[in-house]
């Protein structure tokens, strides 16, 4: 098994995996920033859920904003990264600190890890992608969970990979597929196990060739 050449027809064939675009998923990230801000199952009538839904969105805004000179009303805007990156964590810290067993809260662990994680402050990103999957509902879990794996496989500590990456073969959600663990799953075994990982990707490519 040539594993590079393989894997990245497999990756560059199937739809889902733009999700590999970066090393530490921030494709997963957005998708579900762009759920918060649709409005998710997560939101609920009460009063304190409409003050998590205010602060929710107020993160949100700096985790998508952009960064550089100018300005726009449509668009948050932050002159320098490092502005975000406080702003970013500053925010999210709020929601954790005043709800902190709650679904936003949990949220704000993933995305504090994902700006973490961008900083290369790999230690601290993997503490709150912990805490996510430790106590997070399915959904958020799965996505800290992935994000620990592709840490992991790139500190080259491949069995901790390994073994999120098959708990997420085993069990998928709407925000994690079980083609797109498959995938990295693939890739942290091939260098050990080529024929898994082989027979892993096989009948992804064949259904990506059929459709």
């Amino acid at each position: 098994l040539k594993h590079d050449v393989f894997v990245d027809e497999v990756t560059h064939t199937l739809d889902y995996a733009a999700s590999h675009k970066k090393q530490l998923t921030m494709y997963a990230g957005i998708a579900v920033a762009v759920l918060a801000v649709a409005g998710g199952w997560w939101w609920w009538s009460d009063k304190q859920s409409a003050e998590r839904q205010v602060a929710l969105q107020e993160a949100l805004q700096n985790q998508q904003a952009a960064v550089g000179p100018g300005s726009n009303p449509n668009l948050r805007i932050f002159p320098t990264q490092e502005l975000k990156d406080a702003a970013i964590v500053k925010s999210f810290s709020t929601i954790i600190a005043k709800y902190p067993s709650s679904d936003e809260a949990f949220m704000g662990h993933y995305f504090i890890g994902i700006t973490y994680a961008d900083q290369g402050k790999f230690a601290e990103a993997e503490k709150e992608w912990q805490i996510t999957v430790d106590k997070g509902s399915k959904e958020y879990a799965a996505l800290a969970r992935y994000s620990l794996a592709q840490l992991y496989s790139k500190q080259n500590k491949a069995p901790q990979a390994e073994q999120h990456l098959r708990y997420l073969v085993d069990n998928p959600t709407a925000l994690v597929s079980k083609e797109s663990a498959q995938i990295e799953l693939a890739k942290v075994i091939a260098p050990t196990k080529p024929d898994e990982a082989k027979k892993i990707l096989e009948p992804l490519r064949q259904m990506s060739t059929r459709n």
